[in-house]
Formats: C-alpha cells, sequence, structure tokens
C-alpha cells in the first residue's frame, strides 16, 4: 500500500454511498491513501435506512455491509460534532449533522449529490465545497492516475463469476454514475 503525502480530507455523504460502484471506488481510493475519506454513525445510519427502505436490498445484507465498512474504516469515523449541530444553517435541517462532522475533521470536500441542500455561501465559511462522486473521484485519478488505476484494477479483478473484462467495468462505471471517471481511464485501460 501507498500512500500520498498530507492526502486531503473529504466527508462522504449517505448519497454518494448509494451506488455501489461509486462506493467501492471511493472507500478503495481511501485505502490506496490517495486521499482521506471521512464517516459518521449518522451517515452510516442514512445509508442503510436508503438501501433498506428505498431501494430495497434485505436488512442482513447491509448490516454485513454496514459492519464490513464500520470495521475497515473504524478510524475514519469522525465523532464529536455533535455541539456544532445546533450553531448551523441550512435548507434542510437534517443535514446539519453531515456539515458539522465536516466541519469536526477539516474536510475540504462533502462529496454528495445534494448540491442544493449544502449553498456554497454557507460552505465557504468553513472552506468546504461539495462535489459529486464523479467529479471528485474523476479528479483524483487526474491527480494520481497510476495509483489509481491499481486501485480500480484491484476492483475489477474481484469479479469471478463471470469476470469482468476492463471494459465492461468501465461501462459499469458508466451505468453506476462514475461516466466522468470511466471516460480519464479508457486512455489507461490497458493496465485495468
Amino acid at each position: 500500500m501507498s500512500f500520498i503525502a498530507d492526502p486531503f480530507v473529504v466527508l462522504i455523504d449517505a448519497c454518494a454511498m448509494v451506488p455501489v460502484r461509486a462506493r467501492d471506488v471511493m472507500l478503495t481510493f481511501d485505502r490506496h491513501g490517495l486521499f482521506r475519506a471521512r464517516l459518521t454513525c449518522d451517515i452510516l445510519d442514512e445509508w442503510e435506512r436508503a438501501l433498506v427502505g428505498r431501494i430495497g436490498i434485505a436488512k442482513q445484507n447491509v448490516a454485513e455491509q454496514r459492519r464490513l465498512i464500520e470495521d475497515a474504516f473504524d478510524a475514519n469515523l469522525v465523532t464529536g460534532y455533535g455541539p456544532l449541530i445546533a450553531g448551523l444553517t441550512l435548507p434542510d435541517p437534517k443535514d446539519r449533522h453531515v456539515l458539522a462532522a465536516a466541519i469536526k475533521c477539516s474536510a475540504q470536500h462533502i462529496i454528495t449529490h445534494n448540491h442544493r441542500d449544502f449553498p456554497s455561501d454557507v460552505l465557504e465559511e468553513f472552506d468546504i465545497s461539495t462535489l459529486t462522486p464523479d467529479e471528485f473521484l474523476s479528479d483524483t485519478f487526474e491527480l494520481y492516475p497510476t495509483q489509481a488505476l491499481a486501485a480500480l484494477r484491484g476492483i475489477r479483478m474481484k469479479f469471478k463469476n463471470p469476470a469482468m473484462n476492463p471494459g465492461a467495468f468501465l461501462l459499469d462505471m458508466t451505468a453506476q454514475g462514475l461516466p466522468r471517471l470511466a471516460a480519464r481511464v479508457r486512455d489507461g485501460i490497458e493496465f485495468l
């Protein structure tokens, strides 16, 4: 495992973790040291409710996925942000915990699909911005193409039954909401 000197910190919102491929890539890039991903138990609770309630994945399966994430990323869980929540104003008060956690862990970005719930004029005060998973991951790929390709190859190689060739993997990433990342990876497909 290689690490980038002083990688930036991002907080991943629950909605950004719903698409499985985006979640896999974000957590794998974190493990490869390309950035430092942060989560909270509140975010994982919200993610779990979305997978079970809206998407209909069996509660047991989601609970097992959550356990694996918590075990692998225990050091990435942000705590102690509760006192910050009351002092924050956002369009949806239910999102204040996300901003509070981002402030607490000094995140540069909140990775989310809900840009309107995190107005830039509010975030600017804390030097935080929002990016979608695809924007963020494609930007990360551009910064660290060799390391990112190795991480993506590791994800692709986990597919055994059936195996997934590089072209199919790029199509899968595109279908799962990562078209910009897939387009950037295409130039290095022979290393995927």
